[in-house]
Formats: structure tokens, sequence, C-alpha cells
């Protein structure tokens, strides 16, 4: 069964702007293998600002290995104690990480139907989770698909405050290859997505 069939009511942006949110999820949640790359390497843009990014994102995946994405990703992410980065609304709302956003985001997650995966262990405002969430409230993977209204107010409360920061930080970190053309296109889409919200009514 095909998105389209499982979800009728959803339109085709939509469904565009849940598969870039999705993508940006798995490829923030893990180092991508070699079909991931391939498929990256596969993307194709316009002469939008977004879609230039795209077409640079795949330009890199094309001569990107996937040991190497996986050294890249450990040293952003990861490293020895702690990665260049630490992807979490807490740390980048307040400076520290578990702090106030986390548990607004839980009480948020328990009210939309959203569960933290079994196997999960980071916590769930990082942000290959948040755009996760986003792609799913889109389409409804939660449940049903969420309005234009409450797609703004989860965006407003728990990516907007810091998420395009982070993408910035992304894409200047000193071990980012790859990764500086995610975090450009993370940022482009986010660009497009709060000027959409913006032009919302209330």
């Amino acid at each position: 069964m095909t998105l389209a069939q499982a979800h009728p009511q959803i339109d085709e942006e939509d469904r565009l702007r849940a598969d870039l949110y999705n993508y940006l999820g798995v490829m923030l949640a893990r180092a991508p293998d070699e079909m991931l790359l391939a498929q990256t390497a596969g993307l194709s843009g316009d002469a939008s600002p977004l879609g230039q990014a795209i077409e640079g994102l795949a330009r890199v995946a094309k001569v990107t290995k996937p040991k190497s994405a996986l050294t890249e990703y450990n040293a952003l992410f990861i490293g020895l104690g702690r990665g260049e980065l630490l992807p979490y609304a807490s740390y980048y709302m307040t400076g520290f990480l578990n702090e106030k956003p986390l548990a607004n985001l839980r009480a948020d997650m328990a009210a939309l139907g959203m569960t933290r995966a079994e196997n999960t262990f980071e916590p769930e405002d990082n942000i290959a989770s948040l755009m996760e969430m986003m792609g799913g409230m889109i389409v409804g993977r939660f449940g049903n698909a969420a309005t234009l209204a409450r797609q703004k107010e989860f965006y407003s409360k728990h990516i907007r405050p810091w998420a395009t920061h982070f993408f910035a930080d992304l894409q200047g970190a000193k071990a980012s290859v790859l990764y500086a053309s995610v975090g450009a296109v993370g940022a482009e889409f986010l660009d497009v997505e709060q000027e959409a919200f913006r032009m919302m009514a209330g």
C-alpha cells in the first residue's frame, strides 16, 4: 500500500514536506549506509535555494563512502565522551540537557499519541526525532493527520527556537563534509516552513 493510498487526504505538497522531514530525521539519526548514500546521490532539485541545497547534497553524496560518512557522523555526534555538536532542543534553548524543553515536548508527545521507541535511548528532543515527529504529524502516522494549525504550534514550540541555529552549526562544524550539505538542506527547508507558517492567519 502506498503512502498516497494509506492517506488519501494528504496532498502532494504535504507528502513532499513529510518526506523531507523524514529524510532529515533518518540522516541525523545514524550514519547513512551505502543504499541511503546512493539514494541521496540520486536526488535532484530546482532553481530555488532549497533545490540548490539538495543538488549540492547529491553531489557530495556521490563521492562519499559509507566508512567516511560513519567517521564523520561519529565525530559530529558521538566522539570520545561527546561529539562536536549536541543536537538537543534543551541544550540549545537552555545550555543544559534534559531541561524544561524536553519536559514540554514529552507532554505534547503524550497529547499527540507519540511514544518513544523501546530501543531508543536518546532524549526525545534530539533533532532527528523532532524531524521524524513533524513528518509523522503531517501524514497522520500518530493518528489523524495534524491540521496546519497544530503543525505550526508544534513547530513553533519545539523546532523554530533552535533548529535553524543547529543546522547553521552543522554547516560550520569542523568535522562536517557530507553533513555540512545536510545542514544546508535543513536550513533552507526550515526557512521555507517558517515563512509558510508565518503567512498563516493567527
